[in-house]
């Protein structure tokens, strides 16, 4: 099913999985060469290793417990973009760069949330889910939940499964306007336990920390636990790209990072991302 977005061809980007600082760094190096006119819209699906937790721009670097996350294995970075923390392990991430009057991300936040979540959908029913991406929650989890946990509640279209007043969040994005140009990146957990990320965080006590396991489990899924079967990242990958394409009237061409924007990408990196200055700050 296409819409009414006229026709338009975008880059699809397939970028190796590598570190949460790298991550982050090609992400806003796309944006930067977007802006210069550069680069062309680009739909871009990656993955992280070693696993990262991710800060949102504006959460303080207190909410990490940077001894956990060594003893655990685990990288953190501060992501350019809003919301709370992030674990980045068994998921497939996407991106969108785009110029802000493209049609398919005109408007308000919540607007081009609604535009966009349009080929998440898609995407996900091509591997047999029926999802929600609601305007506005009115639970009391909605309105009430302040922890560190991006997944414990839904934000306004954003991707859940299950009906009620308790929907269960599948897939959370959140998004950064500069330059004239729109990101939003965003997680699908595949598999895995969606309550581990409380073990990189820091609580008052381990009580607190129990807690929140217990609310992200009841209030986050992931796509296997929904499908009762694995989902490889490639066909994820696959399904989302269809799903943007078909309903925002797109062609991707698969296409690479070019030469500038790998070394913005490797600057960025250096000299922002990877730095304790930018990670761990206190806001």
């Amino acid at each position: 099913m296409t819409t009414n977005y006229p026709p338009a061809a975008w880059r699809l980007l397939h970028t190796p999985f590598t570190s949460g600082a790298r991550n982050m760094a090609v992400d806003e190096a796309i944006l930067l060469a977007n802006a210069g006119g550069s680069a062309p819209p680009t739909l871009r699906f990656f993955g992280w290793t070693p696993p990262c937790l991710s800060l949102g721009y504006a959460q303080s670097g207190a909410d990490a417990d940077r001894e956990r996350l060594r003893a655990l294995g685990v990288d953190l970075v501060r992501r350019p973009t809003g919301g709370r923390a992030i674990l980045h392990t068994d998921e497939l991430t996407y991106s969108v760069i785009a110029p802000m009057d493209e049609p398919r991300v005109l408007g308000g936040v919540v607007e081009s949330y609604q535009h966009l979540s349009a080929g998440l959908r898609q995407g996900l029913e091509r591997l047999g889910l029926t999802v929600r991406a609601d305007k506005e929650y009115t639970t009391a989890e909605a309105g009430t939940a302040k922890g560190p946990v991006c997944f414990e509640v839904p934000s306004n279209y954003e991707i859940t499964v299950g009906l009620g007043d308790r929907p269960r969040k599948l897939l959370g994005s959140a998004q950064v306007r500069k330059q004239g140009v729109v990101l939003q990146h965003g997680t699908l957990p595949l598999a895995g336990d969606i309550a581990r990320i409380v073990q990189g965080l820091a609580f008052e006590s381990e009580a607190a920390r129990q807690a929140a396991g217990v609310r992200v489990a009841q209030r986050a899924t992931t796509l296997a636990a929904v499908l009762g079967r694995a989902i490889s990242w490639d066909e994820a990958a696959a399904a989302l790209a269809a799903g943007f394409a078909a309903a925002l009237n797109l062609t991707l061409t698969p296409g690479p990072l070019t030469g500038a924007e790998a070394a913005l990408a490797d600057k960025l990196c250096a000299d922002k991302y990877a730095t304790d200055a930018w990670n761990y700050r206190v806001r």
